[in-house]
């Protein structure tokens, strides 16, 4: 699929405003290695980054390493992170994906697409914030709620599903603002885009909004 020049177009001015209102946009995720922002990433499904910050603070200062992470009995893993909602699923995933980097990674994380969604809990969204934040590869777009659902107020997608908002994107966006376009998005939804009542009397794109669903 060839996005429509018109939907480039508009994605050039959506960017733009972006770049004007967002320009230190990053991601709120706090983290000193790529282990530790999959780790991040995989408990911030269903939770603010916030509530993950403070998990994690402890969680990695005990455990730093996937070699570390690995060995934590599952029932003490879930108690560490057992604030961040789901914690029973996320610690099985947590600890089935440290095992594997310790088996077949040597405890490192891959900067591959294809090695990285073969991890337990890890998906295309997962995957391209390690690979777009921790190593500033451009392989996708990250599609959260915020991501695909301002993306579609916009009219950049139509899509529901986030591996088909993110095709369209990455078809509208030029490469070398895909990552920078979901830190700057995902910033503009938690301040103004909000999902139940967003503010546009103080939104910067609002004369270039059609403003779909809203």
């Amino acid at each position: 699929m060839v996005a429509d020049p018109s939907n480039k177009r508009h994605a050039s001015k959506v960017l733009r405003r972006l770049r004007r209102d967002y320009p230190d946009a990053d991601c709120a995720l706090l983290f000193d290695s790529p282990f530790q922002l999959l780790i991040a990433t995989i408990l911030s499904a269903q939770c603010t980054d916030v509530r993950v910050n403070i998990v994690t603070q402890g969680l990695f200062a005990k455990h730093p390493t996937a070699t570390s992470m690995a060995k934590i009995p599952l029932p003490r893993l879930e108690k560490m992170i057992k604030s961040t909602g789901f914690f029973r699923n996320k610690a099985k995933n947590i600890k089935a994906c440290c095992e594997a980097l310790v088996q077949h990674h040597g405890g490192e994380v891959p900067v591959d697409m294809d090695a990285l969604v073969q991890l337990a809990g890890v998906g295309r969204k997962t995957a391209n914030v390690v690979l777009g934040t921790a190593h500033g590869l451009a392989t996708g777009v990250v599609v959260d709620t915020h991501v695909g659902r301002i993306s579609r107020r916009l009219g950049l997608t139509k899509q529901l599903d986030p591996v088909r908002a993110e095709s369209e994107l990455m078809q509208c966006l030029p490469k070398n603002e895909w990552v920078r376009y979901s830190h700057r998005v995902i910033h503009h939804g938690r301040q103004v885009c909000k999902a139940r009542k967003p503010l546009c009397d103080d939104c910067g794109m609002a004369d270039i909004c059609p403003r779909i669903g809203v």
